[in-house]
């Protein structure tokens, strides 16, 4: 249960934060990545060491095919992290003054494409940093991992809204700023990538099992 409590709390401050500095008014324009990357680190510094600080269902695939999440606690941290960055949507929205919002408008093919490039760069430093033997201790895995979604955010939000996690696409739907219609490309796209990341981990390290 402590685990399913910090996966909710995490992805609760990342999907708010994303809502404070997205949604208009905004104070520090253009530093909206930088926030969001912030808080990623600082939520999975304060609970890696309970649940792993996943806070994106396609890192905990990620995670999963890389055999260091157990299989019983996949749905839970599913059900954890939408429940969170829920909860963030309407919370933000509230403090934003429920504003009319006009949902950002995706290509269907570069939006794909740029969801599983963050996604797969996210997953993949995830793997080598938090859960890798060779960096095992090593304290710098939250730098790492929340510098990953700030660039990430910065080079790609412009095409696809730069979610790279299906409980931020949630989150994000929910306060407007994407169509539910196109939630199934983040789904697809950041699924996908996590278990690409999976994949090349694997190969790329045999023998840490």
């Amino acid at each position: 249960m402590k685990k399913y409590l910090v996966e909710f709390i995490g992805t609760f401050f990342l999907v708010l934060t994303i809502g404070m500095t997205v949604i208009a008014p905004v104070v520090a324009v253009g530093f909206a990545p930088l926030a969001i990357g912030a808080a990623l680190m600082i939520m999975v510094y304060a609970g890696g060491h309970v649940s792993g600080g996943h806070y994106n269902p396609a890192v905990t695939f990620a995670v999963w095919l890389r055999g260091r999440c157990a299989s019983c606690d996949v749905p839970f941290y599913f059900i954890a992290q939408a429940l969170g960055a829920m909860a963030a949507a309407f919370i933000a929205l509230h403090l934003k003054g429920n504003p009319t919002l006009t949902p950002k408008e995706v290509n269907l093919l570069p939006a794909l494409v740029a969801e599983f490039i963050g996604t797969f760069a996210l997953c993949y430093v995830v793997l080598n940093v938090a859960t890798a033997k060779a960096t095992a201790g090593n304290s710098n895995y939250g730098l790492a991992i929340g510098f990953t979604v700030t660039v990430m955010a910065y080079a790609l939000s412009g095409i696809s809204g730069g979610a790279f996690n299906p409980a931020v696409a949630i989150g994000v739907m929910l306060m407007n700023l994407v169509k539910a219609s196109n939630l199934w490309i983040y789904f697809f796209a950041n699924f996908g990538a996590g278990a690409l990341a999976a994949l090349v981990f694997k190969f790329v390290n045999p023998d840490d099992k």
